[in-house]
């Protein structure tokens, strides 16, 4: 049994001051809570489920390539990535899209063009002019030709707007919604896009991210990058 002796008085100190070559004393455990260990597991699980979901919605998910709408840009079976943090949605660019209105899955298209600019599509020529420019697209698999309902009366009207040009020749001029964009794909004429009245003008908060990746199939992973127009 270690001898003691007793120090000189330290404010606050309330234990003597062990003797010269007497062991240290060891500081006593706490004791073991386990409901305190358990509620230290469950916090670290919700924090952990929470930054998933956020990477989930927000950053990046994996969408299946559905159809050949978008041909020969991408093929049925491709696994996309797209994101919600790429940017503003831009003229070019590859979305997926969501909306109880037109489809319970989603569906991959391009932004011909988006809200406030004007759409010329001549059916004649197989031509798309945005704000009185000739739209280049080498990405497109055969030319603009099949109208659906884009020549339909009724299909303004469920919109509340009217065409800027007489709608009975080969053309249809329009003006994209403000919030809203139209989309086509690339194989256009085997496509539901925006020309069909159960799509038309879609609200952007229906999009649920622009395509930035493509990883399977694995000869064709890499990057995907809007087609951008040349100003001149």
């Amino acid at each position: 049994m270690p001898k003691w002796k007793m120090g000189k008085h330290i404010e606050g100190q309330t234990e003597p001051v062990p003797a010269e070559g007497a062991a240290p004393r060891e500081p006593e455990k706490a004791a073991y809570d386990p409901l305190k260990d358990t509620y230290e597991w469950i916090h670290c699980i919700i924090v952990a489920v929470i930054l998933c979901v956020l990477l989930f919605v927000l950053a990046a998910r994996v969408i299946d390539v559905v159809g050949p709408s978008m041909l020969p840009s991408l093929e049925e079976g491709d696994k996309i990535i797209i994101t919600r943090l790429a940017g503003d949605y831009e003229q070019g660019d590859i979305v997926v899209l969501q909306a109880k209105e037109f489809k319970k899955e989603p569906i991959v298209k391009r932004i011909v063009a988006t809200g406030g600019q004007k759409l010329t599509i001549d059916f004649a020529k197989g031509t798309l002019t945005v704000d009185g420019r000739l739209m280049d697209e080498p990405y497109i698999l055969e030319r603009t030709i099949d109208r659906y309902d884009l020549m339909d009366p009724l299909y303004y009207d469920t919109y509340g707007i009217k065409p800027e040009e007489d709608i009975s020749g080969d053309s249809v001029t329009i003006t994209v919604p403000e919030g809203h964009i139209f989309v086509m794909g690339d194989n256009r004429n085997n496509s539901s896009d925006s020309r069909v009245n159960s799509i038309g003008y879609v609200d952007v908060r229906d999009v649920m991210g622009k395509v930035v990746f493509r990883i399977f199939p694995f000869d064709k992973i890499g990057a995907i990058y809007g087609v951008e127009q040349d100003d001149g």
